[in-house]
């Protein structure tokens, strides 16, 4: 058996890639951690095709986690019965086919004209204050949320609100008790939202739950619980595009080639994610239902086992020279939205917004660049999604 290595909360800052995880990687394909939190050990799978492997076999289940005290980076860990992240198919199946059209591209297309609109008016405003500017602060951080809102049909009027409960949720600073009180109001806001659109013929995500609650697919408490995960996800873009332009902003050549040309910017955002180390150390666990080999390995039944995206992103068999941002990377099978039943649903939606960004900020603010040094921007510390905590800027 491997030795059980102590991975720390470390407070990274930019994009360096966590020294612990690459240590991990080094020393083999499964490895046993301790994480800050909760009980016991782990088993960390990192390599692409185990993570991929792991990820979408029945034999592992989230659902079996709920009752387990796992180790784990989150300070607290207060799993809802019934909610997404801790089901297993078919139940996870039946209950994310429910707002699947908001999310498909088709779904995504509906909120792009409104998202630009949004945008624009925000650089609009960027532009007329003059530099500097808090970059997070004017854009980054307002953006998503009205995005979200939009797509979720939650009124402008309340996104503040949302904006306010999410950070409280997230945040590892002010307590469980805190962020529990937070996740009772939002649920309690959507049960109230949902409510009233059982008969619902809308697209937004409150509509398609409230119509799928009406015909008695799922359960009131099930659709609420969906609704927070995703209003919650759907800010994980601010943090996402901080670090993409902290990155950008302080490798020239790199921006300088997509305004050059446009054309290859898809792809870039594509190769961005997949560079960018968008968390601290590892989300969710699952616990194996049999024994199973894994890379030489026996993992037992019952035992708690975690991938790590990040690190199959930096699989050299399958992303050569994989510390080296590539806008021409061809094939690019990044996994940075997760792979199988529970991969990411908001992703086609978060790739939206990245080249929204890019385009508005690229081609509107062509002198874009940071109003101080690289080290001196500060990062949040103490969060499970990395990203800078303001981003200052001038042009």
């Amino acid at each position: 058996m491997p030795p059980i290595r102590h991975w720390p909360a470390l407070d990274l800052t930019g994009t360096d890639f966590d020294p612990v995880l690459a240590e991990l990687m080094d020393e083999g394909p499964v490895t046993r951690v301790q994480l800050p939190n909760g009980e016991g050990w782990a088993w960390l799978v990192t390599r692409y095709d185990d993570v991929r492997m792991v990820a979408n076999d029945p034999r592992f289940s989230r659902e079996a986690v709920v009752d387990r005290p796992v180790t784990r980076l989150a300070p607290h860990f207060i799993p809802d019965r019934g909610a997404v992240g801790f089901l297993d198919p078919p139940d996870h199946t039946r209950l994310r086919r429910s707002v699947a059209a908001a999310f498909t591209a088709k779904g995504v297309e509906r909120v792009r004209d409104r998202a630009r609109g949004m945008l624009d008016e925000m650089v609009d405003d960027l532009l007329a204050a003059g530099p500097p500017a808090d970059l997070t602060a004017a854009v980054l951080g307002p953006f998503p949320i009205a995005v979200i809102c939009e797509l979720m049909g939650v009124p402008a009027g309340d996104r503040h609100g949302m904006h306010t409960w999410t950070q409280l949720i997230l945040s590892a600073a002010h307590g469980k008790e805190v962020s529990e009180r937070a996740k009772r109001e939002m649920s309690s806001y959507f049960a109230d939202l949902i409510g009233l659109r059982e008969n619902s013929a809308g697209e937004d995500v409150t509509s398609l739950l409230g119509a799928a609650v009406g015909r008695r697919e799922i359960t009131l408490e099930q659709a609420v619980g969906l609704a927070v995960l995703l209003q919650i996800g759907g800010e994980a873009v601010t943090a996402n595009s901080g670090q993409m332009f902290h990155l950008l902003l302080t490798r020239p050549g790199l921006t300088a080639r997509l305004r050059a040309e446009p054309a290859i910017r898809p792809r870039a955002i594509d190769e961005l994610l997949r560079y960018l180390p968008h968390r601290n150390a590892v989300g969710l666990s699952r616990i194996a239902l049999e024994d199973v080999e894994i890379a030489g390995v026996r993992i037992r039944a019952g035992d708690p086992v975690y991938v790590s995206y990040l690190a199959a992103n930096r699989d050299p068999d399958v992303f050569p020279a994989p510390d080296t941002v590539d806008f021409s990377r061809r094939p690019n099978p990044h996994v940075a939205f997760g792979f199988g039943p529970h991969y990411c649903p908001g992703g086609m939606l978060a790739r939206l917004e990245e080249e929204l960004l890019m385009n508005a900020l690229l081609d509107r603010v062509p002198g874009l660049r940071l109003a101080v040094p690289p080290d001196q921007v500060p990062f949040r510390k103490g969060a499970l999604i990395r990203g800078p905590e303001c981003l200052p800027v001038t042009w």
